[in-house]
Parts: C-alpha cells; sequence; structure tokens
C-alpha cells in the first residue's frame, strides 16, 4: 500500500451530534426568553403622549384584564378578554393619573430571589 493518508470526513457522527445538540440550545433559548417577555408583559402595550394610550390595566385572569384607555380629551373603560375588546363605560369626568413613581435600582440577585418565591414560578 502507497503512504497517503485519507484526510477525516468533515461530517462525522461525533460533529453532527455537536451541531445538533447546539441547535437545541438555541432553539431553547429563544422559546425560554419568548415566555419570560410573555410573562413579564415586556413590549406590550406603551403609554404614549398620543390621542390614543393605555392609562392603567389590572388583570382579572390569565387572559382578562380591564384598562384604563385615553381617547383624545376622554376616558373609556374597556374590558379585554378571549371574546375581545368590549366598551364598559366612557368615563364623564377623566380620572388624573398618579404620577410615576421613581424605581429604586433592584439588584439582579434580588429579583430572582423574589421570583424564585413567586407561586407558579420554578420549583
Amino acid at each position: 500500500m502507497s503512504g497517503i493518508v485519507q484526510p477525516a470526513s468533515p461530517v462525522s457522527v461525533g460533529n453532527l451530534a455537536q451541531l445538533t445538540i447546539s441547535l437545541l440550545l438555541i432553539v431553547g433559548l429563544i422559546l425560554a426568553m419568548s415566555w419570560l417577555l410573555r410573562r413579564f408583559k415586556v413590549g406590550g402595550a406603551h403609554r404614549g403622549g398620543g390621542t390614543l394610550a393605555v392609562i392603567d390595566q389590572i388583570a382579572l385572569g390569565p387572559r382578562e384584564r380591564i384598562a384604563l384607555v385615553r381617547v383624545g380629551q376622554s376616558q373609556v373603560l374597556v374590558g379585554i378578554g378571549a371574546g375581545g375588546v368590549v366598551a364598559l363605560i366612557p368615563l364623564a369626568t377623566p380620572i388624573a393619573p398618579d404620577p410615576p413613581k421613581p424605581a429604586a435600582p433592584v439588584a439582579f440577585a434580588d429579583r430572582l430571589r423574589e421570583f424564585m418565591k413567586r407561586p407558579g414560578g420554578p420549583a
């Protein structure tokens, strides 16, 4: 036989396994971040200075909530649920929103500890 050595194939079982595991980890990370963003309602309705804005809202259940919406100079209390959005009552006298309280900086460790104590959170 000649002294020529065949190069190793770049596509091997080890490389495919490593690629598959990396891909699964990335997809899992994307799904986890999506769940966290939905859980904490990040990027939801914004409080804008335009003619239409959500002034305040409260959750009544996992998919139901009541929101106070400003439309121009008037305010409307609306119910939001699986069936859609229903105007509950237009307010004759607008409610002045509470001034926003400056949020004290919270350390990541404190937030994580608080999240771990929540019912329904990680075990």
